[in-house]
């Protein structure tokens, strides 16, 4: 069993001992001190929180104690039911609400499910807010309200209607130019929510022929969820079979979008987010930001736009941050996260698909034609586990001493751009292991480069034993 607490939420496997995973008594605990926290900032009496949640089997069960301990604490619930984490951060948004609950794991199998928490903008709280919801947690002492200040429930089906509504206004999304494209679409729904959303979506795009995968919201993943290469073969199969345009993936809160060229070949998740980026910078000039993880292929379309390229430490918030600094008009992540300001800041698939769609419509080409025009770059993950006593941070400066004389970023472990590559070293919170990512031209070298780095940390151990 598992259980993991961090700044954006808390996330476990459904089962077992209290403290051990995502027990009923982890949850309402979790709960009441988000409850609390958003009290303490928004200093009101009175309190509008919006929940919604993909289809995990644990959903209904994870839900009602959510709204039972939010209206325990005296906060009115508006319930989504059904829904994707960025429909819930818009609906935050536009209820004006005070914060939000989404009851998803991500990518996790179905055994996992997790609260992730929005502040009253419907973005995802900071790493200083984070680490007061825990201190809360891990300190209860929670007032709860009295019979006649209890919460009131109320149940919303309209917000993915409204969310679609709000897809096809935005300027960039040309919805009469997708229609007479005449695509043929294929979706992969994993068994979640984009079952519910993008059939609705793509008939709002005037896309006709559209096959359907794993389309059903049972929670039972037809599949690992995370949309990698490895996990959707079946999609790039139905491409080809179906003479399909394009196929799209989503993971089970349809934050992340993956795609499919029309030669049954991944587009690569990577890549989402620099033919999006493509498109925007097309139209609208400025500054882009993804993760220090991400491939360089976005910093090479920008400054091809004439456009500046930042990087940001690694997860959402943190690129979301990066962004406002920067006044990024694009950004994201490289797991086919993409977040558009001009829609909200959040990852959001369903604004990828009809950004994607009008970019290839526009274009007029194949989809495997669109990804060969970009820079090709393959990244290597790796890992390198320690034993407990071994300083990590410590190895970590040696590194970026080592390499002083490239390029060397530390706002997130430890960055190191070549002229025609990069590696990026991180420590794990939870275990003696620094992951290991290394970006290259082609996958021998990249593999290549990550094994001199994995090196150089042998090295320093050894020296550091003597």
């Amino acid at each position: 069993m598992s259980l993991i607490k961090s700044i954006s939420g808390f996330r476990g496997t459904i089962g077992g001992l209290e403290s051990t995973a995502l027990t009923p008594i982890d949850i309402v605990k979790f709960t009441a001190a988000y409850s609390q926290f958003i009290k303490e900032t928004s200093k009101k009496d009175k309190l509008k929180i919006i929940i919604g949640r993909d289809a995990r089997i644990s959903g209904e069960m994870v839900s009602n104690l959510v709204v039972g301990t939010l209206m325990g604490m005296g906060v009115d619930v508006i319930d989504t039911g059904l829904s994707t984490t960025p429909t819930v951060e818009m609906a935050v948004i536009e209820a004006k609400a005070d914060g939000g609950i989404i009851l998803t794991a991500s990518h996790n199998p179905k055994e996992w499910n997790a609260l992730k928490l929005l502040n009253g903008k419907g973005e995802f709280i900071n790493a200083e807010e984070g680490k007061r919801v825990l201190e809360l947690a891990e300190n209860p002492n929670f007032h709860f309200a009295s019979v006649d200040d209890l919460g009131k429930l109320t149940q919303d089906d309209t917000t993915i209607d409204k969310h679609i509504e709000h897809v096809l206004n935005l300027g960039l999304v040309d919805v009469d130019l997708i229609r007479k494209a005449n695509f043929r679409v294929c979706f992969d729904a994993v068994n979640s929510t984009g079952g519910i959303v993008l059939p609705l979506l793509l008939e709002a795009l005037g896309v006709k022929e559209v096959i359907a995968l794993n389309e059903e919201p049972t929670g039972n993943f037809a599949h690992n969820p995370e949309p990698l290469p490895e996990n959707i073969t079946e999609i790039c199969d139905q491409v080809i079979e179906s003479k399909c345009d394009v196929g799209f993936v989503v993971d089970p809160d349809v934050d992340r979008l993956a795609i499919v060229c029309e030669n049954g070949k991944p587009f690569g998740e990577e890549y989402t987010l620099v033919a999006v980026a493509d498109y925007i910078l097309s139209q609208t000039k400025g500054n882009t930001v993804s993760n220090l993880s991400s491939t360089r292929a976005l910093r090479d379309i920008t400054e091809k736009h004439g456009q500046s390229y930042c990087a940001s430490a690694v997860g959402e918030v943190n690129v979301v941050d990066m962004m406002k600094k920067t006044n990024a008009v694009i950004g994201g992540e490289g797991n086919g996260g993409i977040i558009y300001p001009e829609s909200h800041y959040g990852r959001d698939a369903l604004v990828g698909i009809a950004l994607f769609l009008t970019l290839l419509a526009k274009k007029n080409i194949k989809t495997s034609e669109l990804r060969d025009s970009y820079p090709s770059y393959f990244i290597s993950k790796n890992k390198i586990e320690l034993t407990p006593e071994i300083n990590v941070d410590i190895i970590l400066e040696k590194i970026a001493q080592k390499y002083s004389s490239y390029d060397v970023l530390t706002i997130d472990g430890v960055k190191i751009n070549f002229e025609n590559e990069w590696v990026h070293l991180r420590k794990s919170n939870t275990e003696p292991i620094i992951r290991i990512y290394s970006e290259s031209d082609n996958i021998t070298k990249a593999d290549h480069l990550a094994k001199v780095i994995m090196d150089d940390i042998t090295d320093i151990i050894r020296q550091d034993m003597k």
